[in-house]
């Protein structure tokens, strides 16, 4: 008798122990907050930067709205290997890490020519405290997010989750940077420091864009 592949993922879901419901449960609860911190991250630190013309931060704000992308594809990954396990990605998945790298790499671009006419037109941020605040909060949040993601991973052995997890380390990199560069010119003045803390951030969204289509061209991991 032949069995179609929907009756398969659908016995799949059924099958699903307690134990492994709870976890699933979680790892998707995890992605959509993420996708909600990031709108409410990407909204405060756009504006703040503007107002402020504080680059990094404009720069991070546009970052987490990237971010949202991405964490689309998180759900529909957790959603397709709570269904099927060993699955691979799917067309779905693999348009968003190409929309996701393309956006980054745009992002990179802008970052960094914003960057280059910041330090030759020496134009400073009216104040970066925005960014220290909006970096710290991000640290904490992505720390929780990891710790949530690696205990969901482990419990359900599922390499996926847990490379998503090890994804995530690079936005508590990227919020130390924005960290660092805002008090930096917070604390001392130094008139470049928004500008390399953006040029530091162009980088890790290279290093981001870059990674998305490796995944998009492959079924390996993070």
């Amino acid at each position: 008798m032949i069995i179609s592949q929907p009756y398969i993922r659908a016995m799949d879901s059924i099958q699903l122990s307690k134990h492994e419901k709870k976890w699933y449960d979680l790892a998707f609860a995890l992605g959509i907050f993420t996708i909600v911190y990031n709108l409410i991250e990407g909204i405060i630190a756009t504006w703040f930067g503007f107002e402020d013309e504080t680059l990094a931060l404009f720069g991070f704000g546009v970052d987490s709205f990237i971010e949202m992308i991405s964490g689309i594809g998180i759900i529909y990954m957790i959603t397709r290997i709570r269904k099927a396990p060993g699955s691979n990605r799917s067309v779905f998945e693999k348009t968003a890490l190409k929309i996701t790298g393309y956006s980054f790499y745009i992002l990179v671009a802008g970052l960094t020519i914003s960057s280059i006419l910041t330090i030759y037109l020496a134009r400073k941020p009216v104040t970066t405290f925005w960014g220290v605040v909006v970096s710290l909060i991000s640290i904490v949040v992505m720390l929780f997010l990891i710790y949530g993601k690696i205990k969901s991973g482990k419990e359900l052995n599922s390499d996926a989750i847990l490379a998503d997890a090890n994804c995530t380390k690079v936005c508590i990199y990227m919020s130390c940077v924005l960290l660092a560069s805002s008090a930096i010119y917070e604390y001392t003045g130094f008139a470049y420091a928004d500008a390399l803390g953006t040029l530091g951030l162009a980088w890790f969204s290279y290093q981001e864009g870059k990674e998305c289509f490796e995944k998009a061209a492959s079924d390996k991991h993070c």
